[in-house]
């Protein structure tokens, strides 16, 4: 178990057992489909404990298990190794709780235990209910290119794992397989990625949910707020 002494000073097996929580009556909804996000509501704090689960055609092998090498290589100590990082640097992503593995032979399985962002919505639940404003998407733009410019590689980068907040605030989840690289042609990659996803999204909804118009003003955002190179 790893975890964060100002943050879970008594942590301990139970944090990580979804039903240790149901039965206090403190989760208070979740989310299906990889990852298995449980919302937890206890002594005043909101929290989201993720089982790491397996997509794709492994899922159907494997599930929930990985190979084991090492603690460190785990998917819930390096998640939460890269969150604390960039937390320190001030990147919008969830404050890292606590992490734990259970290691079964020559395999693990995985939890991670973070802060719940208030009052947000998924860029992807947004575009579903209606037109995204501008202004938000000059801020996607902004926040992205805050990532690459930092080096975070996401793995998985794609309508559902950015959130949209009040005041044009965007937050970016989900860093399993997430890592830090010198920026390069990943980030191109990435914004691909990004864009399969909106479309995908969008393919059976009314023009004005998503439009080359706001995919144009959202890479504006990202080119324009580039960190310019040291001399």
């Amino acid at each position: 178990m790893l975890y964060d002494t100002s943050r879970a000073g008594n942590a301990d097996e139970h944090w990580f057992d979804r039903e240790w929580w149901a039965q206090r009556g403190q989760v208070r909804a979740a989310e299906e489909g990889r990852g298995g996000s449980v919302f937890i509501h206890a002594d005043g704090r909101r929290l989201v404990l993720r089982h790491y689960r397996r997509g794709g055609w492994m899922a159907a092998v494997r599930r929930d298990r990985y190979r084991w090498h090492d603690a460190e290589s785990t998917r819930s100590f390096h998640e939460w190794h890269l969150l604390y990082l960039m937390r320190r640097v001030a990147l919008p992503v969830p404050v890292p709780i606590a992490a734990c593995y259970r290691r079964v032979g020559r395999s693990y399985r995985a939890d991670l235990l973070t802060e719940q962002i208030p009052n947000v919505s998924s860029l992807a639940a947004c575009i579903r209910a209606g037109a995204v404003p501008l202004t938000d998407w000059v801020a996607i733009g902004r926040c992205l290119r805050r990532f690459h410019d930092e080096g975070v590689c996401h793995a998985d980068l794609n309508a559902h794992n950015l959130l949209l907040g009040e005041g044009q605030e965007v937050w970016l989840l989900d860093f399993d397989r997430a890592r830090l690289r010198r920026p390069g042609m990943w980030c191109d990659t990435n914004l691909v990625r990004l864009r399969r996803s909106l479309e995908k999204i969008s393919d059976r909804l009314p023009a004005e949910h998503f439009s080359d118009a706001d995919w144009a003003s959202m890479l504006n955002a990202y080119f324009a707020s580039a960190v310019p190179a040291a001399a």
